[in-house]
């Protein structure tokens, strides 16, 4: 099946589809600071399209997405590729785009303008809930209000009672930040220094200097993993300035440990937006094994849930315009109505065909999108082992 779901992906942009198909557009960060990050996630969503087709398809066609690249690290390159999406390929909706900054940009300056629907499975930053999008921007990860607001917690029942703060210097580690420095400080924490670094250079000793003379030997970096945090944080052990180490979500990936000496990051600690124990998040579980993916893959239950949900808002409404989207979603993702579980597309689709009432509950738990399209999310505690991440369990 995992072999099945990158050709379909591939597929998707070469082959033209059908006429009676439905095009969604999958934009997620395929190169950049992420893109090691982005295939499980693109395969959650490819997930939700397979199970659809195989169970009777959606309005009479098929449902198949068209993928572009939004880099993570180029907001002109994210809007150019949902210009062709939105504009070329003629999609209906859009599941992305994938980091912050590039969703906000892409809602500005295509989604919002052509009257398209986005919902993101990973822009995690504040500043998207506060874009003027006409309802029509999503997210079914939660905010990084809320993150920030957890990790500060979970600092502190940790007994860590001070932190030195460098994050990215874009919308998703700006945000972040805020958050935590205001919850940890709100808690009672001393936040000694919150610096603001720009990512793809070589050297951060000089900010990592103002760090350490802050006086915390507890560093928290919140970044990407293949981007300013890896060198970050292997500068940081080099000095051995600090005796503890602190991620985001944007820095869980093994990938980050490449080049450092493990030992020196043995017990660090991350957070990232996980799932919440609901009966959607285990059938997902078992759905996804069956596929050969991994069901624990950061953001990809986000993306699966984001695309199902898409698809059940095409099939509510009866046709693939984007007129009436916004609408659909919320009617779908929300009580009342019979509960619609992962992987349960033939029983929504006979609901429907019925004129019922149905209520989408996600594999990332459920997706009652509140009036800015957030939703409160769960988040989990990671911890770093021998150069690797495990779950230790939910931190809120």
């Amino acid at each position: 099946m995992r072999k099945l779901l990158l050709a379909a992906a591939a597929t998707a942009l070469v082959s033209p589809a059908m006429a009676e198909d439905v095009k969604l557009g999958l934009l997620l960060a395929y190169t950049g600071p992420l893109e090691a990050l982005t295939p499980p996630i693109g395969e959650g969503a490819q997930l939700a399209a397979a199970q659809v087709n195989e169970q009777g398809g959606i309005i009479g066609g098929q449902l198949e997405f068209v993928v572009g690249d939004s880099t993570c690290a180029d907001a002109t390159a994210a809007s150019n590729a949902a210009d062709r999406l939105v504009n070329t390929d003629g999609v209906t909706a859009i599941v992305g785009a994938m980091c912050s900054g590039a969703t906000i940009a892409v809602a500005n300056t295509v989604g919002v303008p052509a009257g398209t629907v986005m919902i993101s499975p990973s822009a995690t930053s504040p500043a998207v809930t506060a874009v003027d999008d006409n309802d029509l921007l999503f997210r079914t990860a939660p905010s990084d209000a809320y993150q920030g607001e957890v990790l500060a917690r979970l600092l502190m029942a940790k007994g860590i009672e001070d932190i030195a703060i460098t994050y990215v210097n874009n919308d998703y580690g700006k945000g972040f930040a805020d958050a935590l420095a205001a919850a940890f400080a709100a808690s009672g924490g001393d936040v000694t220094a919150n610096v603001a670094h720009e990512d793809g250079k070589s050297d951060y000793r000089a900010e990592l200097g103002t760090l350490a003379s802050s006086g915390s030997l507890n560093l928290v970096v919140l970044a990407y993993a293949q981007g300013s945090g890896q060198t970050v944080l292997r500068q940081a052990t080099e000095s051995g300035d600090f005796e503890m180490y602190v991620g985001g979500d944007g820095m869980i990936s093994d990938e980050l440990f490449t080049g450092i000496d493990t030992s020196m990051v043995e017990g660090m600690i991350g957070t990232k937006p996980g799932t919440p124990e609901v009966p959607g998040a285990a059938m997902y579980t078992d759905l996804a094994s069956a596929a050969g993916l991994d069901p624990t893959a950061i953001f990809a239950p986000q993306a699966y849930d984001a695309a199902f949900i898409l698809a059940l808002a095409i099939e509510e409404k009866g046709n693939a315009d984007r007129e009436g989207m916004s609408e659909a979603v919320r009617a779908v993702s929300s009580a009342p109505g019979e509960v619609i579980l992962p992987g349960e597309w033939a029983k929504a689709k006979a609901l429907l065909a019925d004129g019922q009432d149905i209520n989408y509950e996600g594999a990332s738990g459920s997706h009652e999108f509140d009036a800015a399209g957030d939703v409160p999310g769960s988040i989990v505690e990671m911890m770093a082992s021998a150069g690797a991440f495990s779950e230790v369990g939910p931190a809120d």
